[in-house]
């Protein structure tokens, strides 16, 4: 009966992950500019890929592979805001983006 009950939360975990990296997918080929694609890209495929291995850890019987999957996504939660950040700090301090598609520039007098 729990195995059961591990085995849907797995597959809705796993459908609600592929969910989230379809929709980093096409927040990628639609959104106009690096910073909107930057975004989808870092929010929806981090929960996706986070939700995945959350399923991966509930499907499994074994409890060092269900702590590995556990940790691997709390290091995915805590290191994709930075490294999205990083990007976006190198991208705007280079002038790689199109100056013209930003309303306000809070950065120019920082960097």
């Amino acid at each position: 009966m729990i195995g059961q009950v591990l085995a849907a939360f797995a597959a809705l975990f796993i459908l609600t992950g592929s969910v989230f990296g379809v929709l980093a997918a096409i927040g990628l080929l639609r959104f106009p500019d690096f910073y909107t694609r930057l975004h989808a890209v870092s929010l929806a495929c981090g929960t996706g890929a986070g939700l995945i291995l959350l399923a991966v850890a509930l499907a499994v019987p074994d409890a060092g592979i269900a702590l590995r999957a556990i940790l691997g996504a709390v290091f995915l939660m805590l290191t994709a805001p930075v490294s999205s950040h990083l990007l976006a700090r190198i991208s705007h301090r280079y002038k790689r983006v199109d100056s013209l598609m930003m309303q306000v520039d809070d950065l120019r007098t920082k960097i």
